[in-house]
């Protein structure tokens, strides 16, 4: 397992609109692609984006505590936030958007704003979590905390559970080869959830510790999104 860059965080919703609208008018955010079943939205194509799902609602937070994302002056974008209720912890700035979907803004050199900074998952045991993490080759960063590409995914004291209707669809990295990453999930034993070829992309979903979805997607040389 070779990834990359955190790609996107996917997210079941019942009503994408009021997320699409917050993060395009609010973050600066614009929406790269939409169909029938899901809208994707981000400030860059080939950066951490976010990929909103339709699904029944009400929706569970399970696992995902929040996802973060990297900005180069936090006090700029603050601004953008008048009226929302933001609560400053451990340096960031976090507030709550839909359907208990709850974002934050970290401040760190980055080219692209609001790129992806990382993604806070609960666990009940987040140690035991991040070691197991490195099987799906994310790299160590500290004990509750791995890295792919200069963004984390950190594991927070929590039950994550296993609700019917979560809000967190799957985690995305990207990787050279989905062909290749099949064959190596196949021969590490990994619970393979499924393969798609899609116009864009060619993707291998897994299921990694915790019941958590990630996705190995590669990106076609039609790939044109911006």
């Amino acid at each position: 397992m070779r990834p990359k860059i955190l790609d996107h965080v996917a997210l079941w919703v019942a009503d994408r609109d009021p997320i699409t609208d917050f993060v395009t008018e609010r973050l600066t955010m614009h929406v790269i692609e939409k169909t029938d079943k899901f809208t994707l939205v981000g400030t860059n194509a080939r950066r951490g984006k976010l990929t909103l799902f339709d699904a029944e609602g009400p929706r569970e937070r399970g696992a995902l505590k929040h996802i973060a994302l990297r900005v180069n002056d936090l006090d700029e974008a603050l601004g953008g936030l008048d009226g929302v209720d933001v609560a400053r912890e451990n340096g960031g700035a976090y507030f709550d958007v839909h359907e208990g979907l709850r974002l934050g803004l970290v401040e760190a050199d980055t080219d692209v704003d609001y790129d992806l900074d990382h993604v806070a998952l609960f666990s009940a045991s987040p140690e035991e979590t991040a070691q197991k993490y490195k099987e799906f080759g994310f790299a160590p960063e500290a004990e509750t905390r791995v890295e792919v590409g200069g963004a984390f995914v950190e594991f927070h004291p929590g039950e994550p559970g296993d609700p019917e209707r979560p809000l967190l669809n799957h985690l995305a990295v990207l990787v050279d080869s989905a062909d290749e990453t099949l064959e190596e999930a196949k021969q590490a034993g990994m619970d393979v959830a499924d393969v798609v070829d899609a116009a864009n992309t060619l993707a291998v979903f897994v299921w990694g510790p915790e019941h958590v979805k990630i996705e190995y997607v590669e990106q076609k040389p039609t790939f044109a999104l911006k």
